[in-house]
């Protein structure tokens, strides 16, 4: 058979699939806030305007040099390419998907909805701010927590003085709602 209609490697096959953390729970639509659509858009752009016409000219110019079983910059230039076609798809999809929620319209509401930027008390007596985005959003260490976390969805509703209840990976937990607060979000 030719090596035209093999895949290089098994490797390939699970590129494919979506990596857990990024899955959205099915029929939900993929909320997120304009600057992290912004954020996206961006990547997609960058990719399809600049990365990838780069890479493409890279193999290009490297297949015109002959051998390419052992060409480094055919074969790296190839599977780069596959990795920014991966993500082009992905990308595609989220912003397809994608539900812009601008936290700033819900100012004034005292309640926890997306986009909320909530402060609580944990059993130990300390505080912690968390920011609830979408879920390619997500950033721990700037307190941004996916709305389809465990403890994103406890706080869902709650209201400031509200103590709450969740399963956290170190077992049950309980927190009290400090303040909620709905900041605008500019691109």
């Amino acid at each position: 058979m030719s090596k035209a209609f093999t895949r290089e490697s098994d490797a390939e096959e699970e590129e494919e699939r979506e990596e857990p953390q990024a899955r959205l729970p099915s029929g939900t639509p993929n909320y997120i806030t304009p600057s992290g659509h912004a954020r996206l858009f961006n990547e997609l752009d960058q990719l399809l305007r600049v990365e990838r016409p780069k890479v493409v000219e890279t193999v290009a110019w490297a297949a015109s040099n002959g051998d390419r079983s052992e060409n480094g910059d055919y074969i790296y230039g190839k599977r780069r390419l596959r990795e920014i076609d991966r993500r082009i798809r992905f990308l595609t999809k989220r912003l397809e998907k994608a539900q812009v929620v601008d936290p700033g319209l819900q100012a004034g509401n005292d309640q926890v909805f997306f986009g909320a930027t909530v402060t609580v008390c944990d059993e130990a007596g300390e505080s912690h701010t968390y920011r609830i985005v979408g879920i390619d959003e997500t950033d721990l260490s700037r307190g941004h927590i996916s709305w389809i976390s465990p403890l994103a969805r406890a706080l869902l509703k709650s209201r400031e003085g509200d103590t709450v209840r969740f399963q956290s990976p170190a077992g049950a937990r309980e927190i009290e709602v400090e303040s909620v607060r709905y900041e605008t979000d500019a691109p």
